[in-house]
């Protein structure tokens, strides 16, 4: 009997420390150390350091980034918030006040739709940029959005493209800012979270610059003649999220409680 009894503790032991193991085992993943990111003497990264620099001699955008949530709060709600109220045209106004009374009803985030931009922008959602010559690509985390290109092949943009969710982007280098310019967009995405509309004709133009290490520079223009009387232009500054591992997300039941949103 005593036989049996240690064996049976030597088994729960086991399980146990196979349990632990388990549970320890992602969180060890996710505390893995960015290589090659410069650190200070306690070992925290050095966010203040140089800008790095592609093979070209270009700035290395490449990284996982986010931009403060906190900062301009208010462009996520209303990316117009700058902007005189005569300058949003009298349908695209009437569809916001619309929205906001039906409190975001037909959130396209919330029925498992894509995110569209600048939203992606401005929100602060986490994404990964990965940079080569001839192709830029933008993963985003937490949403539904699917991966972004931008074509750095010096191709021009498309002049009757196929309408899509995050639209076609090419950029080009301007010293040391990216400029990538997007159209060719669908009118199914909201420019924020309040849910003024925009039209097909919309164009964006971002100004990406990494000012150091570990922290970008994101002016965005918004132009929609059909939507706008005029282009306007809201400022981000993504920080570098060091030692991060994004984590896969799928919008599986957003919608389960649609028939709950039934507005105001």
């Amino acid at each position: 009997m005593r036989v049996a009894a240690i064996l049976a503790d030597m088994v729960a032991r086991m399980i146990l420390l196979a349990l632990v193991t388990a549970l320890m085992s992602p969180a060890q993943w996710l505390n893995l150390r960015t290589p090659g990111i410069p650190r200070l003497v306690d070992g925290n990264p050095d966010m203040t350091a140089p800008t790095p620099k592609t093979f070209d001699g270009k700035p290395d955008l490449s990284g996982i980034w986010r931009s403060d949530p906190t900062e301009g709060v208010n462009y996520i709600q209303n990316v117009a918030r700058d902007v005189p109220p005569d300058a949003v045209k009298p349908w695209a106004k009437a569809l916001y006040e619309r929205r906001i009374e039906n409190l975001q009803r037909d959130e396209p985030w919330a029925r498992c739709q894509p995110a569209g931009l600048p939203l992606l922008d401005t929100a602060g959602f986490t994404y990964r940029i990965v940079q080569s010559p001839g192709l830029l690509v933008i993963l985003y985390e937490e949403t539904t959005s699917v991966p972004r290109q931008i074509f750095m092949d010096s191709r021009e943009l498309p002049r009757d493209p196929n309408p899509t969710w995050l639209g076609y982007s090419v950029g080009k280098w301007e010293g040391d800012t990216l400029v990538v310019d997007t159209s060719g967009f669908n009118d199914k995405t909201w420019l924020d979270a309040n849910g003024h509309p925009h039209s097909e004709s919309l164009r964006l133009t971002e100004r990406f610059r990494r000012v150091d290490f570990g922290h970008l520079e994101l002016q965005i223009t918004i132009d929609d003649p059909e939507a706008f009387t005029k282009p306007f232009t809201v400022v981000k500054h993504p920080k570098l999220r060091a030692d991060y591992e994004m984590l896969e997300y799928f919008c599986n039941e957003n919608e389960r409680d649609s028939r709950h949103m039934v507005g105001k």
